[in-house]
């Protein structure tokens, strides 16, 4: 019996993995893929400008 106890753990924890992978893979696209998209690509515009700002006083 105690070998049962000891499996509980990790065969709970990839369960857990799993589902967290399949939520991860599940919200890819749709229908706000393009938002987040932009707001991604806008973040990283302003971390460019912000750099380059830096260089060039």
């Amino acid at each position: 019996m105690d070998y049962v106890s000891a499996l509980v753990p990790p065969v709970v924890m990839a369960a857990f993995f799993i589902a967290l992978v399949v939520t991860i893979v599940k919200s890819q696209g749709g229908a706000n893929k393009a938002k987040e998209d932009a707001a991604v690509d806008a973040v990283l515009a302003r971390a460019e400008s912000a750099r380059q700002q830096d260089q060039h006083p």
